[in-house]
């Protein structure tokens, strides 16, 4: 097994040689450099180092900036701060800017030896935990990035290569096409794997409380704030947020991110404290941000600063031979968990899918999936309002079942049963049975005239029986 290559970068040459010669009799490969400007450098060459043993205090380009800019070309690279007593403040910023450990100078060679193998072995654990969730998933695609299209095999690539970067990432696409799907597999590919991911939708939330949501609040910021509460971009801290339909985003809130993507800091609602932002920043929307901006609705600035990697993703009717994939693997998925006998699509079905533009996309179809498990003996139907008929239907010729209008078609029966049953009790009296359903009676004539039962009204009353006419 090739040994780990260590890079130690320190001005003192009396440092480096020790650190050089212990580090090899223990077994490592090194390389010493002796300023922050050459590590710099040299972490864009080859081969990569496994590790980087960092001094704090070195002239020019000290530690802090060493780091703080590695971390945003090479965040997977482990890094131990070596520092001088008395410079807490100091390791507590370098650990929260991404170092993996630190030692005081003078330090014990055990003390060394004990620190790089702890760091080593925590990043091979790591390594062996993303493959594990690989394994278990049955594909490399764990995050649902399933596809045999040219377009979305270089898109997968892209992610890839942008993954270890600590770059900005714009998402765009239709809704439903996985851009928080693609979001995850660039942090889930990234050395920001094991903390936090935290996704933000901007159009969810009126723009006051997204605010306080993305950047929290301090006590006594405003009525009803008690207590202190962290901002998303705190909880994403050395992790990744994802900032979804930022197209929604307000301009006040516009310019308070640019001055984050600028300068890495905020402030809380209230607050007079500076916070540091180590969180990675992936943004997506289904609007067309150039448009946006031409318009005076977006940010040209912001937009330039979030535009670093543009990743764009086509519709499902554009890449139709992924459908079949995404059928099989939904399949797999969803049949356990609804108990379901169904192991594959009929033939003609799978063509109808197939042939079928889905306007919603991924999602939709998915949850199409869902309901044909479920219900599979039922027919389907489209937003055209053309019904597919599975070809092992039994569902009575009387009583055809609309699998998208499952759910709705389910309440709306429930809702008739009850008010039937509630009309019976009053002897078909309106009046009465309005205030016992707790409805106003034009609601309830409007219900009747929905589910023609006109023809029962007058039924009712003509055999004299209590009803109020009007319908």
């Amino acid at each position: 097994m090739k040994s780990p290559f260590i890079l130690i970068a320190d001005d003192d040459s009396t440092m480096r040689d020790y650190l050089d010669r212990f580090l090899r009799s223990c077994g490592f490969q090194t390389e010493c450099l002796d300023s922050g400007e050459r590590t710099l450098a040299r972490m864009s060459e080859s081969p990569a180092p496994d590790l980087l043993l960092l001094d704090m205090l070195m002239p020019g380009t000290d530690g802090i900036d060493v780091l703080t800019r590695l971390k945003k070309v090479s965040p997977s690279v482990p890094v131990i701060i070596l520092s001088g007593v008395g410079h807490v403040r100091t390791v507590v910023e370098a650990i929260k800017l991404g170092a993996e450990d630190y030692l005081s100078k003078p330090f014990l060679d055990e003390e060394l030896e004990l620190t790089i193998k702890n760091v080593l072995e925590r990043l091979q654990l790591r390594d062996e935990v993303r493959t594990l969730r690989q394994q278990l998933a049955g594909t490399d695609d764990e995050l649902g990035i399933i596809s045999e299209n040219p377009k979305m095999n270089r898109i997968r690539e892209i992610a890839r290569q942008v993954a270890e970067t600590d770059v900005p990432v714009l998402i765009l696409g239709e809704s439903g096409v996985g851009k928080e799907i693609l979001a995850r597999y660039v942090h889930e590919h990234s050395g920001r794997l094991n903390q936090p991911f935290v996704k933000v939708n901007c159009a969810a939330l009126p723009h006051d409380l997204l605010e306080s949501e993305l950047f929290g609040y301090d006590k006594g910021a405003f009525t009803g704030a008690v207590a202190e509460k962290p901002g998303k971009f705190e909880l994403a801290e050395r992790g990744t947020i994802l900032l979804d339909e930022i197209g929604e985003m307000s301009s006040h809130l516009q310019a308070k991110l640019l001055h984050v993507l600028q300068d890495c800091e905020y402030s809380r609602l209230g607050g007079k404290r500076m916070i540091r932002v180590h969180a990675r920043v992936l943004a997506s929307t289904n609007r067309r941000l150039e448009e946006s901006v031409a318009k005076g609705e977006f940010r040209e600035d912001l937009y330039f600063r979030l535009n670093v990697i543009t990743i764009e993703i086509p519709p499902l009717r554009e890449r139709r031979e992924d459908i079949p994939l995404l059928c099989s693997h939904f399949i797999a998925k969803y049949r356990e968990k609804y108990k379901s006998s169904v192991k594959q699509l009929p033939r003609d079905l799978l063509e109808t899918f197939t042939r079928f533009d889905w306007p919603g996309n991924i999602r939709q179809l998915e949850n199409t999936i869902k309901r044909f498990l479920i219900l599979p003996d039922s027919d389907i139907t489209f937003p055209n309002d053309t019904a597919v008929t599975a070809p092992s239907s039994a569902a009575p010729e009387n009583q055809p079942l609309f699998l998208k209008q499952v759910g709705a078609h389910a309440a709306e029966q429930a809702e008739r049963d009850l008010v039937l049953r509630t009309l019976e009790q009053t002897n078909w009296n309106r009046k009465q049975a309005a205030r016992i359903l707790n409805i106003s009676y034009k609601a309830l004539r409007n219900k009747l005239k929905k589910w023609n039962l006109q023809g029962r009204a007058a039924s009712h009353a003509s055999n004299g029986q209590a009803f109020t006419a009007g319908i």
